[in-house]
This record gives structure tokens, sequence and C-alpha cells, in this order.
């Protein structure tokens, strides 16, 4: 409702500001106050193609072209000085009022204006807008940039991992949040405040996809359960709402998809009943307890068995006894060190009630490796509602999809005001989970994701810096430059066919400039 009223109120503002410039230029007053219409006839007024009405409704692209317009209309009436200009801009539009009431009589209207930039710095300003704009689409609805801050992931994706997330793999969502700082997430850097508007929110519409969520893909999607105040390394314990798109982007694997049924047994996943077979560049990790005869050195640790650097300065608990997250792969090899005498993997026992798993009641004692089963809900599933089900289903119901949830003393269940025990899921849910999975805060701490808040699939490592190194040469990670997200086997890197690629074209450049002249 709130942007239907926003709508609304720039209709009238637009109307009250532009009508006697409308009949100034040729037109009926009429038709600045008719919604889409009055943006077509302003186009013909400051000699715009009239494509830009589209972009006037892509949520905050249009943010950056109506300062432009702002602009236009001013030098459309002979404004083009440089104080008419930041008067357009800095009043956000309403230096339209002052032409069309104070100074009226003294307009004229440019008919024939040219729309070529009158300057250099008219130009420069001109080209960076636009360019800006497109950055800004692109990241919005094509393909945007993330970096990998944590291990949950680790072997799959590393820490320092700079990666291409597509947004029309899963369908590209529109931004929630109308008004934002474009290719910014839910804080200005730096400062900690907050990079939206609050309280003016579109309704969630997401464009058609190439594909559906597969099985142990990896996924990137906004955290169900953030509600911290910002992103940028707050650690004061505020709490507050935020709008889907601005909540924290994370990236886990998608272990399960909507109709499946999960369980994870001693640490391993099952779905429908079998054990899961994850991609051969998966590479799960777990804590093993081990005891040696002997001391590991670091560097043993970090480069023979292949463990996170930032993990091996906290491993050791005695001189000979240590906690170390391995995959299977180095836990057999570490297994045939003469240095090893006991190597156990550490499993929390079933039947261990963890508070903090999902669904966080007494009624389940499940833990990180005991866990379910659980049902992954689908759209259009009518689920049951009783003491034993609404654990489950209770959140989806009231935060998820946003309907009045009230439980009474003796049981009764009331949606939207109606006594009922039954309730149909309106969109699909997936149970997302880190490859690290004993230091991974995944979906067996917060429980399900909405498709809703699904971003997109990341396809490409652009860049890979490795944190621990300070040399620059070392610290690139050349073998994962340009390599798929996705696939079988070892990734390959194609930064060499990127490199002759550009080279070509920068050759071929010149060769058709010479042949020209």
């Amino acid at each position: 409702m709130n942007w239907i009223l926003l709508f609304l109120l720039i209709q009238v503002l637009h109307f009250a500001a532009t009508w006697k410039l409308y009949k100034k230029a040729g037109k009926q007053a009429w038709q600045a106050a008719i919604p889409v219409y009055n943006a077509i006839v302003l186009m013909d007024i400051i000699k715009r193609p009239k494509w830009w009405v589209f972009i006037l409704f892509i949520p905050v692209i249009n943010l950056l072209l109506f300062p432009v317009i702002w602009v236009e209309i001013a030098r459309s009436f002979r404004k083009f000085d440089t104080k008419d200009t930041w008067l357009a801009i800095l009043s956000l539009g309403f230096y339209n009022f002052y032409l069309n009431y104070v100074i009226f009589d003294q307009l004229k209207y440019n008919e024939n204006r040219s729309i070529k930039p009158p300057s250099k710095t008219g130009e420069w300003v001109s080209s960076i807008t636009f360019a800006v704009a497109a950055a800004t689409f692109v990241h919005t609805y094509v393909m945007q940039p993330f970096t990998i801050p944590t291990s949950s992931l680790e072997k799959s994706l590393l820490i320092g991992d700079f990666l291409f997330v597509s947004k029309f793999h899963y369908g590209a969502k529109t931004p929630i949040s109308p008004i934002a700082l474009p290719m910014v997430h839910d804080s200005i850097p730096g400062t900690g405040l907050r990079s939206y508007v609050k309280g003016i929110e579109l309704p969630y519409f997401r464009l058609p996809g190439l594909q559906k969520i597969k099985r142990n893909e990896i996924v990137v999607f906004n955290w169900p359960s953030d509600s911290l105040a910002t992103m940028w390394g707050d650690n004061s314990g505020k709490f507050t709402y935020k709008p889907v798109d601005k909540k924290t982007n994370y990236v886990k694997r998608c272990v399960a998809i909507p109709g499946d049924s999960l369980e994870i047994r001693n640490g391993y996943i099952y779905i429908n009943g079998k054990q899961t077979v994850l991609p051969d560049r998966a590479k799960p990790q777990y804590h093993y307890y081990v005891d040696t005869n002997q001391p590991f050195t670091r560097d043993e640790i970090v480069h023979t068995y292949n463990v996170n650097p930032d993990e091996a300065s906290v491993l050791n608990r005695e001189r000979t006894k240590y906690v170390i997250n391995l995959d299977k792969e180095h836990a057999l090899l570490m297994q045939k060190d003469p240095k090893v005498t006991s190597i156990k993997r550490s499993i929390d026992p079933k039947g261990i009630y963890d508070p903090s798993i999902f669904p966080h009641d007494p009624q389940y004692a499940w833990s990180q490796d005991n866990f379910g089963p659980i049902y992954i809900p689908a759209k259009g599933d009518v689920v049951t509602l009783n003491k034993q089900t609404l654990p489950f289903y209770k959140r989806i119901i009231s935060e998820y999809e946003k309907n009045n949830f009230e439980l009474k003393d003796n049981g009764d269940v009331y949606i939207n005001g109606i006594k009922t025990n039954k309730y149909t899921i309106q969109q699909d849910y997936f149970w997302m989970m880190g490859d690290n999975r004993q230091r991974s805060l995944d979906a067996r701490y917060w429980g399900y994701t909405p498709f809703d808040h699904v971003v997109g699939k990341p396809v490409f490592i652009w860049m890979s810096l490795d944190q621990n190194e300070t040399a620059i040469n070392k610290k690139i990670r050349w073998d994962r430059l340009f390599t798929t997200v996705h696939g079988e086997g070892k990734p390959k890197s194609y930064f060499l066919y990127f490199i002759v690629i550009v080279g070509l074209y920068y050759i071929g450049k010149e060769v058709y400039k010479r042949t020209k002249k």
C-alpha cells in the first residue's frame, strides 16, 4: 500500500509542478496529470527518447534518471546556468515549482534545443550518469559481484574468492526497497548509515528464471534470520526490521529442495532415506580429535593437510593433542602419519538436545550432527498445525508469508483472525548448509530459506586473494582466476584465454583504425 501512495503522491506533485510548463511547450495541461502518458509527453518536451519512460519504472535505476530529467526540464526552458542545474538537483525536482509559478512569464520554451551537452563538463557528467545507470542495471538484474568472507564452503569456495553471481538463472528480483543508493547493500560503507529509505517497500516480484534450484547447487541468498542493525561489523547487539533484499547475503549449498525429507546421521546428510552424493568438488569437513607422539608444526598442518591457516593457530589443545578440521581425504592421509597415534571424528551423539538447533524445541532432541528427519515444504503443501508441527511452521506463517498468527493458551491457532488447524504453504523453501559442517552457521540453526530470499547462482570466480599472504605474487591464487564455481573435476582457469581475447580485441581495434584512415 505504501508504494501505491508514493506513486500517487509523485503524480500529484508532478502535475502541480509542471502543468503550466506543459502548456508553455505547446501541450495540454491535462496531459501532465495522466500517469505514464504524462511521462511520454514529457519525453517529447525535453527531446529525449520514449524508451526513457521504461527506465522510470525500474526500481533504484529510476532514481539515477530523475535528476537528469529535472535538469532537462530546466534546460528545455533555457535555464542552462550551472546554478539552475544544481538547484534542479539539490531541490529534488522542486525547482520546477519555481519555474512553473514564480518566473513562468519569463520562460521561453526552446523547441529546437540540441540534446548534446553544452560543455565538456556536461558531457562528462552525462556519460558518468548513464555508466552508473547501466552498471546498476547489470548489478540488479543480470550479474552481481560478491566476496566470500567465511570458510563455510571451504575447499569449494575459499575466503578471498571474488564471485560473479548470476541473477537470471533463478530469475532476478526487483528491489523491494525502491529508494536506495545504487550498488550498495544495507548500509553505506564506512558510515553505518542505512543505505535505503525505511518504510517504503514494493511487493515481491521475480522475473522468470532459466532454471530451478537443483539439489547440491551453491546458492547466494538473503539470510532469513538477519535482523541486525547493519552488516558492516556491527556488534552492538541491536535488532531492527530489515527488508528481504537488505538482509545479509549468505552463500551455502542447497542440500535439499522443496518436497525432500532431510536427515543428518552422524554428520552425513540423507535425502529421502538415501545418503546424499555431493559433487566431486565438494569436500565436507569435520572436526577430528588427533593424538600424536610429537607435535605438528604449523606448516605441516596448513600445507600437508590443507587446513585453513586461520584455524591452524588455535588447534592445539595440548602439545600432542589437537582438534583439526579435515576433509575425508586429508583425514585418511593424516591417519597414516607416523606421528599420529589416534584420530577420531568429533560427533555429537544422537539424542542430545541443542537449543540453538532448529526448531529450537525440546520435543526434538537434535544437534548439528544428528538432526531430523525434517520435511522441506513446497508451494501448495497443506500442513496440519498442532503442538508437534508448529515449531516448524510458525515462522513460515508469521514471518515469511506475512500472516497474523495467534496461538491461544488452549492450543487453538488463529491465522488472520480465523481459527484453523491447516495452512497452505505459499512459496517454495530450501535447506542451505555449508560444507564445513562444524564451522558453518546454516539451516541447522535458522531453518528453512524461502524462495523470495534467493539472490542468485554463483557462476564464476574472477579473482581470488589469499588473506594470509603479503607479497602480491603469492597473494593472488592464480590457479583460481576465471574458474567456474559449478562443474565436475578440478576447476580450470580461463585467465589466459581472457588475456588472449582482450589482446586480440585491441589489436583488431587498432588495425580497424589504421585501415579506416
